[in-house]
């Protein structure tokens, strides 16, 4: 058998899962099985645990429904370990290096022991010193291995269960398992302890903790903290028959209530109707299981101590109310600039929310379009009740469709809307100034893929850092986000990682690329009609990104009349510049046709019967359309350098890659940009990165955040394999 089992839930962890699977399989000491738990929802854990499982035997995954939670995981976990000693780590956590060999060479020092507690790190998540929580209840303890009677304050309570090592043969010939509920942990740690007959203790770090921007999700307000009383209570019902010595009964008794106290005395965990109703039970809890003879400690705390064993409310609530009050920190409302301006909003800001009322923006107001453009029109049909805003800038009003309301960004009815909208939709990102309402709900929509890095994973590229500005700003308006709307897994762990926030993933597709699959034959001729496109042609479009080390639009090294030349008398490029460049070259010709001033870049794809560009998150809406790309990259390290990027396009490309014009005139010339090869490089691009793209997304999306479905009532995303796509106008054979 191995010497360790590691236990490794995947809910809720997408963003960092690989991280923790590949800090065990790095490690120096090889003697161990990797038990990723597979109780996500979603499908983003999977590919990382079938990644890893290909390439190496020791990894053995299992599944667990999502329903039984964190505790049924690792409950899962456990009865399929086969390992000496179990560990848990959460999707968070890694093993530092060399942890499994310091935890080995500890327990031949030591012999068996029941439980081997070791010291971890907790890491911020952004800028600070790492520290080390679990010192101070290791220090002091004897060394070697000892009974638990030499270390009372080791009642397993103030540490998390990836803290310490577990004897599989002693949880076995205990049951013991992880509790039911929240904090699974407490329950846990605290049986484990009372049944250990033999501990030890390893004061190296072994687990680095990487704390969220978010926090843990158990500090978040609800209901669910009335489940620490749960587990107080089964610890405190279970040792009251066990055997335990009158130092460590208290010690058990002082840590559990300074938990509880914690819950009890902070302004925001308990809803407000369900906190007398918690003090009560506390207090009843206390009273029954207090350990004779002892004394609680001094200053605030003893204080309270007080107040729950006397059941007095009125006081402890008295007591909480001078605490919050001496603790609050007020912070500056932010507001728009102006002072009338200001006046307004702060005024409408006062007025009830409007719950009929919807608020869109896409690319900073750069008009009608995008994911946004495409919920709005799925409003209007699904939730016509709504009233719909769209919010654009002024010289773009113009653009606006027939029919669809508008406020221009800046004006009186602007602010208006912004402050008294429910709902508020936006693929950027909302002025500094507009004020997160309670019972409003912002969607972000987000406007493609991430090939390149985004939100805080750009601060170690200095040139793309200096023009994204204060990322304190920027992680002020994620704290807005309710929802987020994500394209395929890739995406959903990119985000997670980019921009941390206590927002929910909504993996349902983008919506903007509905169309590709509810496009007919007569849509796709008659965009290309409208653009000029000539009968017959093959249409390649041209769609290059943006160059952050670059100034202005060009196409680089590339003249695209000579590739015209070369690739063939019937091809046509349609030239896209980046949304950065409205107006791209305003350059014309017969065979090159400048389409950035079109609003929609979906009916540009559908027209196209082939795309070229460089590292455009354009290439994964297309790839829904099943028609050839090509990746022209000419300056890919320089790109990689200077821009960052969250994966090798080079290694999986959706389609023939060229790094020079001869070589893309080339591959459309002798036509391998359309040849089996390419459409097997596609199919792998598509099956990772069009997971979620099936016509229905925006569908999704106003179902469960416009009207409140709940998620099993949406509908199911379409297996690819059953996607029909809107055809090409040129056949293009494989």
């Amino acid at each position: 058998m191995p010497r360790f089992s590691i236990i490794v839930p995947s809910h809720g962890v997408a963003g960092r899962l690989s991280q923790a699977l590949d800090s065990v399989l790095a490690q120096s000491f090889g003697d161990f099985e990797l038990i990723p738990v597979c109780d996500a929802p979603d499908c983003s854990a999977a590919h990382a645990v079938a990644a890893r499982t290909e390439r190496d035997s020791r990894v053995v995954p299992v599944h667990s429904p999502p329903a039984a939670g964190l505790s049924g995981a690792r409950n899962t976990g456990m009865r399929a370990a086969t390992g000496t000693y179990l560990l848990f780590l959460d999707g968070d956590d890694v093993l530092v290096p060399g942890a499994l060999a310091a935890l080995d060479a500890r327990l031949a020092e030591t012999g068996d022991v029941d439980v081997l507690y070791f010291a971890h790190e907790r890491a911020p998540w952004w800028e600070g010193e790492p520290t080390e929580p679990a010192t101070p209840v290791l220090d002091g303890a004897p060394d070697g291995a000892f009974p638990p009677d030499r270390a009372p304050q080791l009642t397993g309570v103030r540490l998390p269960a990836w803290s310490a090592a577990h004897r599989r043969a002693f949880l076995t010939e205990h049951e013991l398992h992880f509790p039911d509920g929240h904090f699974t942990d407490v329950g846990f740690g605290g049986l484990v302890a009372a049944g250990a007959a033999r501990m030890a203790v390893l004061h190296d770090i072994v687990v680095r903790h990487q704390v969220r921007r978010q926090g843990n999700r158990l500090n978040l307000p609800g209901e669910h903290h009335g489940e620490l009383l749960d587990q107080a209570e089964l610890l405190l019902t279970h040792t009251a028959t066990a055997e335990l010595s009158e130092p460590r009964r208290s010690a058990l008794f002082e840590q559990l209530f300074a938990a509880v106290l914690k819950t009890a005395t902070h302004p925001r965990r308990l809803p407000p109707r369900h906190r007398r109703a918690f003090f009560r039970r506390a207090s009843a809890l206390y009273q029954r299981h207090r350990p004779a003879g002892f004394r609680p400690p001094g200053g605030s705390l003893g204080a309270q101590h007080r107040l729950l064993a006397a059941g007095t409310y009125p006081a402890f609530r008295a007591l909480r109310g001078a605490t919050r009050a001496a603790a609050r920190a007020i912070g500056a409302l932010p507001r728009p600039r102006g002072l009338r301006t200001r006046l307004l909003y702060r005024r409408q800001l006062r007025r009830p929310l409007d719950a009929n009322l919807a608020v869109y923006c896409a690319y900073w107001g750069r008009g009608y379009a995008c994911n946004p453009a495409a919920i709005h029109a799925k409003a209007r049909e699904l939730a016509p009740h709504l009233r719909s805003v769209f919010l654009v800038e002024a010289d773009q009003a113009h653009t606006v469709p027939d029919g669809v309301d508008h406020a221009v960004i800046g004006s009186r009815r602007y602010w208006e809307v912004l402050a008294r909208a429910k709902y508020l939709v936006n693929n950027a990102n909302f002025a500094e100034g507009v004020v997160k309402r309670p019972g409003s709900v912002h969607l972000q929509t987000q406007h493609g893929t991430p090939l390149k890095t985004m939100g805080v994973d750009q601060s170690t590229y200095p040139v793309v850092a200096a023009a994204t500005g204060s990322f304190t700003r920027l992680l002020g308006r994620v704290d807005r986000w309710d929802y987020n709307i994500s394209a395929n897994s890739h995406s959903t762990r990119t985000w997670e990682r980019a921009f941390p926030g206590s927002y929910e993933h909504l993996e349902y597709g983008y919506p903007r690329n509905d169309v590709y699959y509810t496009a007919t034959a007569g849509d796709v001729a008659r965009i290309r009609r409208d653009l000029g496109v000539p009968e017959g042609a093959t249409a390649v479009l041209y769609a290059p990104t943006h160059r952050d080390h670059r100034t202005g639009f060009d196409t680089g090294g590339l003249d695209l009349e000579a590739f015209c030349a070369a690739a063939g008398e019937d091809v046509v490029v349609l030239l896209r510049a980046h949304y950065f460049y409205d107006r791209g070259t305003g350059r014309d010709t017969g065979r090159i046709i400048d389409v950035t001033a079109r609003r929609s870049a979906e009916e540009v794809c559908l027209a196209a019967d082939a795309l070229v560009t460089d590292y455009s998150s354009i290439m994964f809406d297309y790839a829904n359309l099943d028609r050839p790309i090509v990746v022209y990259a000419d300056d890919w390290d320089v790109y990689r350098e200077t821009r960052g990027v969250c994966f090798d396009l080079m290694a999986a490309p959706p389609g023939p890659v060229a790094h020079t014009p001869e070589e893309l005139a080339r591959i459309f010339r002798d036509g391998s940009y359309a040849d089996a090869g390419s459409a097997a490089l596609r199919a792998a691009f598509r099956e990772r990165f069009c997971e979620f793209d099936d016509g229905r997304a925006a569908e999704r999306v106003v179902r469960r955040v416009l009207l409140g479905e709940p998620p099993e009532a949406l509908p199911p995303v379409i297996p690819l394999a059953e996607r029909v796509p809107a055809p090409a106008a040129t056949l293009v054979r494989s």
